[in-house]
Order: C-alpha cells, then sequence, then structure tokens
C-alpha cells in the first residue's frame, strides 16, 4: 500500500490566525483552519499502475501550493492509497479514507469500474466525489449520484469526435474496434457507434472485446484484420493498448489507420511500442503538448517545465504527455478551493464545482475553456484531433465540439 500525505501541518490556532487573509470558517470533516484534507486511490500496483505519473502530478501540484502558503491559507493534505485497480480493494481503501482519515472530500480517483464501485456509497454519505480520472458517461448522472462529477472529456465526446472524423476523411473505412469489456469499452464503444449513425452497420466489419487481465490481446487484433479492418479504434488503456498498437501494426502495416483514447497517449503507455509503429496513430487531445517544439516559448509550457523540474523530478520531463492532466485536474481543484474560501463544507464544494462558467486553464488549448453546471458534470466538452508523426504528436485541423 502506497501512502502518500502531503504537507501535512499543524500550526497553533492562534499563530495560524494572524495570518493574512486566514479567517475561521465554516468546515466539514477534513477542513480547519489549518487545513484541508484530500483523499484518492489509484492503480500503483495492477494492469493500468503505467498512469501513476497522472497521480504524481497530482499531487506535485499541491505541493507547489503549499510551498506557497496553501489555499486561503490551508495546507493540502492529500492522502493517496493503492487499490490496484480493484474495484473491492477501492470501496475500502476508500471508506478507509472517509470514516477514518476523515478527508473532506475524494478527488481523482483512477477508473470507470473502481468509481462506479465507491460512487453509491459516497453519495449516501453526500461526500464529493470530484473530477474523477476517467471519462466515463456512465458514471456521471447529475440527477441520481449529484456527489459525482468528471473532469476530462467524457468518453462519448472522445468517440464522437472520432466518429465524425472518420465520416469526413474515411466514409468508406471497414472499421474494427477493440473494447475492454467493462464500462470504459462500453463508454467509448455505445457513442461511437450513435456518431456513425445508420452507416455503422456498413462501416463497422468486426467488434471485440478484452479483459483487462488477459496476458495479450494479440489474438483479437487478428481478428480484426481477418475481417478485412482498415481502420482500428482501439479502445483500450495501459498494457493493452500498447500490445493492440504493436500487434495491429505487425499485421496490417503502415497503412492501417489507428485510433486510441487519449488516456492510453502517455510515453510510460505507448512508449515501448516505438516510433516506428507508432507513426500515423491518432487520438484526441485538450491540453497543449508539452514536448511540442512549436510552442516552446508559451509561457505556459516554460512554467510548467519548469515545475516539473522541482516537484516531480523523476518524470520524464520532455515525453510523458500524461503529465498535463494531472496538472491541469490539480489546478481545477484548487481554483474549487479558492473559490469556496472560507465556506469548507462538502455542499458549498459541490456548488462552488458544478458553477464553473468559462474559467480559463493556461495549459489547455486556445479556445477550449471549464464549463460546468448543475445538470453538466463535465467541465471540459471541446477536443482537438492529433497524429503522432513519428517523432511528436501534432494536431489536425480545427477543435471539435464534442
Amino acid at each position: 500500500m502506497k501512502r502518500l500525505v502531503i504537507a501535512f501541518a499543524i500550526v497553533a490556532f492562534a499563530a495560524f490566525a494572524a495570518q493574512p487573509g486566514v479567517a475561521a470558517g465554516k468546515y466539514d470533516p477534513g477542513a480547519s483552519d489549518t487545513e484541508i484534507k484530500l483523499g484518492t486511490t489509484w492503480a500503483f500496483s495492477g494492469p493500468v499502475s503505467s498512469t501513476s505519473p497522472v497521480e504524481r502530478q497530482m499531487a506535485g501540484y499541491f505541493a507547489m501550493v503549499n510551498d506557497q502558503g496553501g489555499v486561503n491559507g490551508r495546507k493540502i493534505n492529500f492522502i493517496a492509497l493503492d487499490d490496484g485497480y480493484q474495484p473491492p480493494k477501492t470501496v475500502e481503501q476508500t471508506r478507509r479514507l472517509v470514516e477514518q482519515d476523515q478527508v473532506l472530500l475524494m478527488y481523482g480517483q483512477i477508473g470507470t469500474p473502481t468509481n462506479v464501485a465507491v460512487r453509491p456509497y459516497l453519495n449516501s454519505k453526500k461526500v464529493p466525489q470530484l473530477f474523477v480520472t476517467t471519462g466515463s458517461s456512465s458514471l456521471i448522472d447529475p440527477k441520481k449520484y449529484p456527489w459525482t462529477m468528471g473532469f476530462q472529456s467524457s468518453y462519448a465526446a472522445e468517440s464522437t469526435v472520432i466518429a465524425k472524423y472518420i465520416l469526413a476523411e474515411k466514409p468508406n473505412a471497414k472499421i474494427g474496434i477493440l473494447y475492454q469489456d467493462d464500462d470504459f469499452g462500453t463508454d467509448h464503444l455505445n457513442p461511437f457507434l450513435a456518431a456513425l449513425g445508420d452507416k455503422a452497420d456498413k462501416m463497422v466489419v468486426a467488434k471485440v472485446s478484452y479483459a483487462v487481465t488477459d496476458p495479450t490481446v494479440t489474438s483479437q487484433i487478428l481478428s480484426l484484420k481477418a475481417a478485412g479492418a482498415d481502420t482500428l479504434y482501439l479502445m483500450a488503456q495501459s498494457r493493452a493498448a500498447a500490445q493492440a498498437v504493436s500487434a495491429a501494426r505487425d499485421q496490417g502495416g503502415d497503412n492501417l489507420l489507428l485510433f486510441i483514447p487519449f488516456v492510453a497517449t502517455a510515453k510510460s503507455v505507448i512508449g515501448p511500442v516505438g516510433d516506428a509503429k507508432l507513426k500515423g496513430l491518432m487520438s484526441t487531445v485538450s491540453t497543449k503538448d508539452p514536448t511540442d517544439p512549436a510552442i516552446k516559448d508559451d509561457p505556459a509550457i516554460k512554467d510548467y517545465l519548469a515545475w516539473v523540474d522541482k516537484y516531480v523530478p523523476e518524470q520524464d520531463r520532455e515525453s510523458d504527455r500524461a503529465s498535463p492532466l494531472g496538472f491541469v485536474s490539480a489546478q481545477t481543484m484548487v481554483e474549487v478551493l479558492k473559490r469556496a474560501g472560507n465556506d469548507l463544507t462538502r455542499e458549498n464544494i459541490m456548488k462552488v464545482a458544478t458553477s464553473l462558467h468559462n474559467v480559463a486553464i493556461p495549459l489547455l488549448l486556445p479556445g477550449i475553456t471549464l464549463n460546468t453546471s448543475t445538470t453538466d458534470y463535465f467541465p471540459i466538452h471541446t477536443l482537438q484531433l492529433e497524429r503522432y508523426d513519428g517523432t511528436r504528436w501534432q494536431l489536425v485541423g480545427k477543435p471539435i465540439e464534442g
């Protein structure tokens, strides 16, 4: 089990209260005049452990905020526990964070099945489940589960954007689909088919699934190629995504058009496949790419890379594209806490989080801002397609509303 406690500060109340901008507030468990306690569960072990750099980004951002004096004078105490991407373990660790550690809220938890497993518990306790690291449309239901909120664009939006691109650029495509056999997979699959509309039956020549515990997905890729697919949408993540891309290139060569979800584009996930096989791979993106030399002088990129050097030096500074996701997510979490002011109750946190309007985050691509409401729990709605050219990712076309 990995337990990260970031800048846990105990300061005498009288001395702290004398600091400028700090005042006694209205609190729920996990908040005080000196501290804001956040909890998360992450797959530090197990089949999607390659996503760990995203959590390190979150932790590093909170460390920077604490070094700068905290949020409205309060230090963030961020506690992260390993769930191994196993829903029963997620439930166990989440209950521990809420009942023993008494966190104010759960933030950024990884995974669709894991978040689904703890959603009823957190909603029954009225504990915010904020900015989860998944784009699952089936997870986010403001009416039924008003305490559970996404962050990144929905998987539905991502799949819709990819479907629109294929319809416009390759209308005669023979599409093969590989999808994870859980909510992660179906949240990509169903919207993709819906976006293809009445052309889906003709264009999709085969669909095959895989389990996260499968040692390899090579047989599935062989099935798709045997069905005559010339375009593959690999609705996969972590190890399976890398295996699928590699097997697809082995079977279909350079002419095969490949798409993967953004969550699978990090170097820590697909880097081992090698640039030759990755060339031509397509995905979607909402954040600026720190590795893009064309924007190396962008102030946001400079600030970000300097931050990486100081707060997450173990991370691949130049090429781990998952990095900005954790950074931008944590920055948004801090913005919500700032706006909550001295009313650090769970109810007020949700009120603030569901009323973001055109919030600009420097690392988001131009034209993309954060917007939420009581009926819209995904802050990011616009995406841009991108293609790997053999050395780096390049933007394709213009941002598309998902």
